[in-house]
């Protein structure tokens, strides 16, 4: 028999037992459903977590800090007098690993920003310009800091909002309306904390005021657009600028300036381009170079692994129906046999071949595992798009506990629902495997004598 006459021949037994082909592929579309279903909220839920860590910032990210030279569990090469600093020789290092896009020190200062009668505080972050667009920042309006900027800053998105006028309150509003226009307004910067405040005399004779503060003019030239990560509350300005102020402020209050020749810093920022390399940039610049390492990517991986394992519970209890539906698979195809054990015996008598015995069976099974599966991948799919959209707020609150909840539960990748449907078929032949062994070793003298 040729393929196109054992497929007619399958299809014509199966309708002939409608009832029992149609309960073995509700079993098989169960068990599909409940597989993909399952899986797609574990991916749901480790989407709801990247998610929920990109919300505190950027996962391409990594914090570097110095170990102060520390052994680091004995590691540290002899003589390697750079081993667990954060200088500028492991910072051009750190540069050179293909992963990294970008590199740059950081320094901070707590400076006063003033605008006309409205002040502010804010933590000013100092970095490299050049690098500032390389870190991914977003803008809302106007421009990042470039090559060659002095005093120019660009403010994370909730900062505008913090100007008050100090003769009216006692202190700044927090996600409100900006009162000032940080991109067009005259700027000054200094250190003093009491900039545009009434004085208060001190009991120590006025030290304090004998501090003579620079104030320095500014422009603001940027505003980033994201509101809610680690950029939103602070202030960027050039590395350069940022230290000159910061070596004014040591001399006004009669600090040691120090020249810094080792150029040794406390904390830089590495952006890594693909964010599947973190891990392994953080561990090469740990065990590599001695430096310590942090990002959100961390706490991601951890999420993950707890999402992973959520989904192998669920995945688990998919495959339980599955299960089932192959074991309805196999007694349909059983009674199958007894049924038509003389039409096995007529065909055995006029010259079929046992192979085509053998496959007219497993390919019965395979149908019902194919039509099934199909269904089930097409099923998945719909109920996949009511969780997200009908019964979102039910799943979210269902989710909640896990951790997850975001703004989608279910996702079905598309080689997922490719594999639901292979994985049915293939259950449905491994479950006639065994009926169509049976239906080729029956003897034909003994089907016929006993029907």
């Amino acid at each position: 028999m040729n393929n196109r006459d054992l497929l007619s021949i399958c299809a014509r037994n199966l309708l002939r037992r409608r009832t029992r082909t149609l309960l073995a592929v509700v079993g098989v579309v169960v068990g599909t459903c409940a597989i993909i279903v399952m899986l797609s909220i574990g991916f749901g839920l480790s989407a709801s977590f990247q998610e929920q860590i990109e919300s505190y910032g950027n996962l391409h990210l990594v914090n570097v800090y110095s170990n102060g030279g520390g052994n680091m569990g004995g590691n540290n090469p002899a003589g390697d007098k750079n081993y667990g600093k954060l200088n500028d020789k492991n910072i051009a290092a750190i540069d050179k690993i293909p992963e990294v896009d970008a590199v740059s020190p950081v320094i901070s200062e707590y400076l006063t920003f003033g605008i006309g009668k409205y002040i502010m505080q804010a933590d000013v972050m100092g970095i490299y310009p050049n690098v500032m667009e390389k870190f991914g920042y977003e803008l809302q309006e106007g421009r990042l800091l470039t090559a060659g900027d002095k005093n120019v800053v660009v403010f994370g998105n909730q900062v505008p909002s913090w100007f008050y006028n100090p003769k009216k309150t006692a202190y700044a509003g927090w996600g409100g309306d900006a009162q000032v226009d940080v991109l067009t307004d005259k700027l000054i910067i200094t250190g003093d904390m009491s900039y545009g405040q009434k004085r208060q005399n001190s009991n120590s004779g006025g030290q304090e005021e004998k501090i003579k503060y620079t104030e320095y003019k500014a422009k603001g030239v940027g505003v980033l657009a994201n509101p809610n990560d680690d950029s939103a509350w602070n202030v960027f300005m050039s590395f350069d600028a940022l230290k000159k102020i910061q070596d004014d402020l040591k001399r006004a209050r009669k600090e040691n300036v120090t020249s810094n020749q080792s150029n040794e810093y406390n904390r830089a920022m590495v952006y890594v381009g693909d964010i599947n390399d973190v891990e392994e940039v953080s561990e090469y610049i740990r065990e590599t170079l001695g430096l310590q390492t942090s990002s959100l990517n961390d706490w991601l991986k951890s999420m993950q692994d707890t999402a992973r394992m959520i989904q192998g519970i669920l995945g688990g209890i998919g495959a339980i129906s599955l299960l089932v539906a192959a074991l309805g698979i196999a007694n349909t195809m059983i009674m199958s046999i007894y049924e038509r054990t003389k039409e096995i015996g007529v065909m055995k008598v006029i010259g079929a071949n046992l192979p085509d015995i053998r496959k007219m069976f497993l390919l019965e099974a395979a149908m019902i595992g194919g039509i099934g599966g199909f269904l089930g991948v097409g099923i998945s799919f719909l109920i996949s798009l009511a969780m997200n959209t009908v019964l979102l707020p039910f799943m979210q609150m269902a989710l909640g506990a896990m951790g997850g909840g975001g703004s989608v539960v279910s996702i079905i990748p598309w080689w997922v629902a490719a594999g639901g449907f292979v994985f049915a078929i293939f259950i449905g032949v491994v479950s006639g495997y065994y009926p169509a062994r049976r239906a080729m070793n029956l003897s034909a003298l003994e089907s016929l004598k006993n029907e």
